[in-house]
């Protein structure tokens, strides 16, 4: 099916920030998704970046309040394997016409990247009015999706790649920008000596942003 628009409208309107999360360690899952939770961020995307990530979706899913999406989606298998990991939405890198076409036989919405004026109107003629930009700080941030805003009035956009909780605030600020994705919220050393306490207090402060 095409794009769920109010479907995945409810999902990233449910906070300001969506963690974008690389894992590897299923006994840090629960922890960490009850710490983003806990500090107001239950929209949970978990990149299909390591060999664990599957089950880390698997025990996320498990906490109350946690929205678990699967991320680095790129062909239908990563879809399937998405809805059976208790998955409520998918987020994709691109915007490639096979992996559309793959979507259209998944119940749970996907949210696709694309980078150019040029991928957004064809994705938009496939039904997509809920877009990814990526890698956002790299394709030249902020000032890019603000000169989307007037020639794509019916496309909104969660930029992710390279945010920060700085940037996130004037990327919040936009008219055509519903949420951020972003990974400051879970630093490495944190999660390396598992101070969800740290996690979810910089949670906190990214649950609060709103332009």
């Amino acid at each position: 099916m095409p794009q769920d628009a109010n479907a995945i409208r409810s999902i990233l309107s449910l906070a300001p920030v969506v963690p974008v999360i690389i894992l590897d360690d299923v006994s840090q899952a629960r922890p960490l998704a009850e710490a983003l939770v806990a500090g107001g961020l239950p929209v949970l995307e978990v990149t299909l970046r390591t060999p664990n990530a599957l089950k880390v979706m698997e025990e996320m899913a498990k906490v109350t309040g946690a929205i678990v999406g699967s991320g680095t989606v790129r062909h239908a298998g990563h879809m399937k394997a998405s809805v059976d990991a208790g998955c409520r939405f998918m987020v994709s890198p691109g915007a490639s016409p096979r992996l559309l076409d793959a979507a259209d036989d998944i119940a749970i919405p996907l949210l696709p990247g694309i980078g150019t004026p040029t991928e957004a109107m064809a994705a938009a003629e496939r039904g997509y009015s809920f877009l990814k930009f990526f890698p956002a700080e790299a394709l030249g941030g902020a000032p890019v999706l603000k000169a989307f805003a007037s020639p794509l009035p019916d496309i909104t956009f969660c930029p992710t790649g390279g945010i920060d909780v700085v940037k996130a605030k004037t990327y919040l600020s936009l008219p055509n920008v519903i949420c951020v994705g972003g990974s400051w919220i879970m630093p490495a050393d944190a999660l390396a000596s598992g101070d969800f306490s740290r996690i979810e207090a910089l949670a906190k402060e990214a649950s609060a942003l709103r332009g």
